[in-house]
Order: structure tokens, then C-alpha cells, then sequence
């Protein structure tokens, strides 16, 4: 299996027996989710914030306002950190020490680019939005060229990554495993509710499939 080489920077130390550094698995995590937490300076204070994303290959994308003050710190920097987590469950201990979470998290480390003419801009919002649903950009209305000159598209190239799992029950200290006390783990899972179609049009037609589809999936 391939996998990122253990740097300074990707190294994890605390909880090494939980780090992962094989790209398959980060992949997986990554492929898991469309939301990441994106860090940057700006004015000297360290900020991070949520952003869709697409995966291809060891490419990370985003997208935002041309005057995103976050895209153009991370693109004056040339560099920043990206992470994304999946809480899995809850786990509940004997003691208020031992007790933790279930998780997937995968950190990247990479350099930034932006992507600037119109057909590779197009293109990349078309993965960013089909990641959020399948095969949803196609039933979209075509974007204007004001709306895709207000859009800022940043490639990122994953350099270096680590993810740390935990997947596993309680690990309570061994002289409490008779106390009275409930134990376990409560899994968590990610849902969707019934689509709610917006006024006008939507009322009048049925569900798109695509929609249904993605909706009876995580319902």
C-alpha cells in the first residue's frame, strides 16, 4: 500500500497507535465527506472555516468569491492545512476521563494554485457540486459568465496527509469493569430528512431521481 511519508509536519504523536498514513484510507475519508476545514492567517489570527470540496486524483478543490478573504490568504501563503472528520459514535465510559468519540480524521498538507480559465473552472464546479449529489450539475441551469467570473476556483495538491482513527469500544481503567455503572458505545450516523421542494415550480412537479436516489440512501 502506498503511503505519505512520516514527516515533522504529518507525524502523529499522540494516539500513534490510531495514526494512518496509507492513501487508500485517507482517500476513503475524504471521498466520505464534502465538507472540510480549511485553515489560513489572516491578519495575524489563525481562522478555519467550512468548505465544500472535490476530490480527483491527490487534488483537493475549492471554491468561493473572488473576494474571499480566505482564498487569497491561503493563495498568498501557497500553502495551508485541510482536515475532515466523520463522527462515528459516542463513547460512553465508567469515569469522566475515559470517555471519547468514535471518529475518521484525515489532515492534508499541501500547496495552492488557482485555476483561472473558464472551461477547467466549469469543469471542477461540476465535481464539486456532483460530490455533493450525484449526477446533479447536469440538471442545472448553465452558469452565466458573470457568475463564473465572480468565482474563484483553488487547486490544492495534497504534499503530505495523516488520518487518526478510532473505531473500537471502551477502554475504561481495569479495576472499574465491575463497577455499577453503564457503559458502552452510541453509534452516529449522518441522515437525510424527505427533500422539501421550494415555492413555485418545484411544488408542481415530482422529486428529480438523482435527488430521490441520494435521499434514500442516507434517509
Amino acid at each position: 500500500m502506498a503511503e505519505f511519508e512520516k514527516t515533522k509536519l504529518n507525524r502523529i504523536k499522540r494516539g500513534a497507535n490510531r495514526a494512518v498514513y496509507d492513501k487508500e484510507t485517507i482517500n476513503e475519508i475524504l471521498d466520505a465527506g464534502f465538507i472540510a476545514q480549511v485553515g489560513y492567517i489572516y491578519d495575524g489570527y489563525p481562522i478555519s472555516i467550512p468548505m465544500a470540496y472535490a476530490r480527483k486524483g491527490d487534488k483537493i478543490y475549492l471554491h468561493g468569491s473572488t473576494a474571499n478573504r480566505m482564498l487569497r490568504a491561503i493563495l498568498e501563503s501557497g500553502k495551508t492545512s485541510i482536515n475532515v472528520m466523520h463522527l462515528d459514535g459516542l463513547v460512553i465510559a465508567r469515569s469522566g476521563l475515559h470517555h471519547s468519540v468514535n471518529y475518521r480524521s484525515a489532515t492534508l498538507f499541501g500547496e495552492l494554485k488557482e485555476i483561472t480559465d473558464d472551461h477547467s473552472k466549469t469543469a471542477l464546479l461540476k465535481d464539486i457540486v456532483d460530490h455533493m449529489i450525484e449526477d446533479h450539475w447536469d440538471t442545472l441551469r448553465p452558469m452565466h459568465q458573470k457568475e463564473l467570473d465572480r468565482t474563484m476556483v483553488v487547486e490544492f495538491t495534497i504534499t503530505s496527509a495523516s488520518a487518526k482513527i478510532r473505531a473500537e469500544g471502551v477502554n475504561d481503567e481495569p479495576e472499574d469493569y465491575e463497577l455499577p455503572y453503564w457503559a458502552g458505545v452510541i453509534p452516529v450516523k449522518q441522515k437525510l430528512e424527505k427533500p422539501i421542494p421550494d415555492d413555485g415550480y418545484p411544488l408542481t412537479i415530482d422529486i428529480p431521481k438523482h435527488i430521490q436516489h441520494h435521499y434514500n440512501k442516507f434517509k
